[in-house]
């Protein structure tokens, strides 16, 4: 994937691709008219946009997930912290939890994760 970023209106648009996939494109502009106001240009344009990162694809007039949406914040995630914290999760795990106290539950579950994960 080219592009881990999207903005506000490409990932309402991608949620809408990924919980009604596998869609023709004539039913996903249907969709994005009804659900975003948009018109059959915007649908087109911003499709577009979003195959050319890697993310869907439109093969024959249906359009399908190359990634789901797991996947892509996933991928979003590592790249946020590899640009803000030089790769560091330790790093980022500091900053998040001096600004918000962490639950007993989320500190088991990063406790498991550490478990799971060592070596």
């Amino acid at each position: 994937m080219s592009e881990y970023r999207l903005g506000e209106i490409e990932t309402q648009f991608a949620d809408l691709i990924w919980d009604n996939e596998p869609l023709s494109s004539g039913d996903l502009v249907k969709l994005a008219a009804e659900k975003l106001s948009w018109k059959k240009s915007t649908t087109y344009t911003i499709l577009r946009r979003l195959c050319e990162k890697g993310i869907f694809q439109n093969q024959d007039g249906v359009v399908t997930s190359l990634i789901s949406k797991e996947e892509l914040q996933s991928a979003q995630s590592e790249k946020f912290v590899e640009d803000t914290f030089a790769g560091s999760l330790p790093q980022f795990l500091t900053a998040f939890a001096r600004r918000k106290k962490l639950s007993k539950q989320e500190i088991d579950e990063i406790q498991r994760f550490i478990d799971e994960n060592r070596g």
